[in-house]
């Protein structure tokens, strides 16, 4: 028995339109949702999870699992036929919430870098509980804007929707499965030989060699990805990363840096400047084109509203403004922080999502780093002088930018494959509720089995073991909290410069590449695709792309740029045998501009050459395999470091 919502007319499917293994529970029944969310909350969530903290951890950022989930999700819905789309995308929406949470863990990872004292475990769940509640909350209540008025893009949402269509093909299926395989288990193996590279002594390696392993930091992760990103984002962060060894002696003199630091540990303030810098320009932007868009679509009729697309909206407010007023009560009566800069975080939540939102729609970019920092220095300058208050308080906006992103962007996948939006929502909120208790678990599960995770790297630069374990994000949090909180003039000065360079590079960025004549140039002859290529990798790079030689030291961008280098090697030789096989092909490749051999994106290079969707490359999909394989391999490790401990 079920009503409209338990089965919404979106999954309703009569027995002579698709034939299903008897094993499989009937679509809209609640065996069906039982079977969806255990593979989702049980398996795949964990695994996005472990892989989202990991990559946090390790090297400061994290791939979203919605390609992974919604592969592995269709394998599941398969024998639903065409219909499983729906239920695939029910999987990833669950298991995406649950990693996207999971990568919050370095927030608590920044309270023990700020030296605070630890809450209880269920205090912390119960803050990034209620957060990411009202998260998704604000972004399901932009979705009407953003997605069904405006339309945006967002890519990423567009190449799910695509990739969960084509996995109705069993033979495409197969393919995808094996290369995420290989990958993971490449990963695994790599992994668990990076992270206890003392073994090898066992095996007759000398000391002196041990050492050059440790210091190469080796990291499946980071390589793959790198993979996934291409050479285009690849390159600028060692170009960033190369002239900041080179103007290291130069900071040493100016005061910026004292002997023996790190370029990371003022290149991460200019950095972060160059992306505050760039979003100013594009956000104007976006909102001009927002308000066009919105303008245009206002004038066109209202059609009647298709029954999947129907929300409660009094219902939602109710529960955006509950959540809201809980995280206030929460952190003023449980964490014990003033309820003023709580409440100034949750309204500026409002402005973020939204704004963040149509980033994220028009660029697949949610500069939610960029809404932390952003938010601090408003909360500064209405008296704020506490860095633990500033870390808990930007938090809000930082995990509900992320989930009300996410939320957006899924809801832009079941906008294009006609899934029901209040049962996507409910999946999103139970992954949500997994992901908060993971997102703690895992932060002390991975501190607990590698205690350099605990030090502060940005006060004590040069840790021993610390290679492996950049925490960028981390690092980022710490040294904008202590940079605007306390009295470092060099810092407000790094962070202008940073500024200024990021709104002169991005302000020449858009004045070239929106003229006429250079997009001619550029499609017109192989010398304009190289110098498109040159500018965007090496001269004129987004700071976007570039920032991440800041934040990392020199092995991990190394790392970083092999796996890009490599990854648009394999695309574009793949690409250029392909063309010659196919004229179609050819007159494919060169209206494009980006077919050049170091050029072609990651995700789409090789998609005509090997029958896969745009972002089922080969190269993106080992990609994805060797982070997930790291990412077990460095929960292996930690288990078996913690059972080892304890027994």
């Amino acid at each position: 028995m079920s009503d409209p919502i338990t089965a919404p007319t979106a999954e309703k499917a009569s027995s002579n339109l698709v034939r299903r293994p008897r094993f499989l529970p009937p679509i809209g029944s609640r065996g069906y949702h039982l079977l969806l969310g255990a593979v989702a909350i049980l398996i795949l969530g964990p695994l996005g999870g472990i892989t989202a903290a990991f990559m946090n951890f390790s090297i400061g950022f994290f791939v979203g699992g919605q390609v992974l989930a919604g592969i592995l999700g269709s394998a599941v819905t398969f024998g639903y036929g065409s219909e499983g789309k729906h239920g695939a995308n029910y999987i990833q929406t669950m298991a995406a919430s649950v990693a996207g949470m999971c990568g919050m863990a370095v927030l608590a990872q920044a309270m023990v870098w700020l030296g605070l004292p630890q809450p209880p475990a269920w205090q912390l769940v119960l803050y990034f509980l209620c957060i990411g509640m009202f998260g998704v909350g604000v972004g399901m209540l932009y979705t009407p804007i953003l997605v069904d008025r405006m339309e945006l893009l967002f890519p990423s949402g567009f190449a799910v929707a695509n990739i969960l269509r084509a996995l109705s093909d069993r033979e495409l299926l197969k393919r995808s499965i094996a290369k995420l395989a290989s990958g993971m288990a490449a990963g695994y193996v790599i992994g668990v030989s990076s992270l206890n590279i003392s073994w090898f002594t066992r095996f007759g390696l000398s000391g002196s060699a041990v050492a050059v392993l440790e210091k190469a930091a080796i990291s499946a992760s980071t390589l793959g990805a790198g993979m996934i990103v291409g050479a285009r984002i690849a390159i600028p962060a060692l170009v960033v990363a190369l002239i900041g060894i080179w103007q290291t002696p130069h900071l040493i003199s100016m005061g910026w840096l004292h002997p023996g630091d790190p370029f990371r540990k003022i290149g991460f303030i200019i950095s972060l400047g160059t992306i505050l810098g760039a979003a100013i320009i594009d956000i104007i932007l976006i909102l001009i084109q927002a308000v066009r868009r919105f303008i245009e679509k206002k004038a066109e009729a209202v059609a009647v509203q298709e029954d999947w697309k129907r929300v409660n909206q009094v219902g939602l407010i109710v529960w955006v403004l509950f959540w809201g007023i809980g995280i206030v009560m929460v952190g003023s009566q449980v964490l014990h922080q003033p309820w003023y800069f709580l409440a100034i975080a949750v309204l500026l939540s409002f402005v973020f999502v939204l704004v963040n939102g149509i980033s994220l729609g028009i660029s697949d970019w949610n500069p939610i780093s960029s809404a932390f920092v952003l938010s601090v220095f408003l909360m500064a300058a209405l008296g704020l002088r506490d860095a633990g208050v500033g870390l808990l308080a930007a938090a809000i906006v930082f995990i509900a930018c992320s989930e009300g992103g996410d939320m957006q962007q899924d809801r832009s996948t079941g906008w294009r494959l006609g899934t029901n939006r209040v049962m996507q929502f409910r999946y999103q909120v139970i992954g949500i509720t997994m992901g908060a208790i993971l997102a703690v678990v895992l932060g002390k599960l991975f501190m607990s089995a590698y205690p350099i995770l605990t030090q502060d790297q940005f006060s004590n630069p040069h840790l021993p073991g610390a290679e492996k374990w950049q925490s960028a994000m981390t690092y980022k949090f710490v040294g904008a909290l202590k940079g605007i909180t306390a009295a470092q003039p060099q810092v407000m000065a790094a962070l202008q410069l940073g500024i200024a360079l990021g709104l002169v590079i991005e302000i020449l960025r858009k004045v070239i590449k929106t003229r006429a004549q250079y997009k001619q140039f550029v499609a017109g002859s192989r010398t304009g695709k190289v110098t498109d290529f040159l500018l965007d990798a090496v001269f004129l790079s987004s700071p976007y792309a570039s920032s991440f030689g800041g934040f990392v030291e020199l092995p991990s961008v190394l790392w970083w740029t092999a796996g890009g280098v490599g990854s648009s090697l394999y695309n574009g030789l793949t690409a250029s045998l392909s063309a010659r096989r196919s004229k179609a092909a050819q007159k494919k490749l060169s209206a494009g501009s980006g077919d050049d051999i170091l050029g072609v994106p990651a995700a789409c290079a090789t998609s005509a050459a090997e029958g896969l969707p745009s972002d089922m490359s080969t190269t993106s999909l080992v990609g994805g395999g060797l982070i997930a394989g790291d990412s077990l391999a460095a929960l292996t490790v930690g288990i078996y470091g913690l059972l080892h401990t304890v027994l």
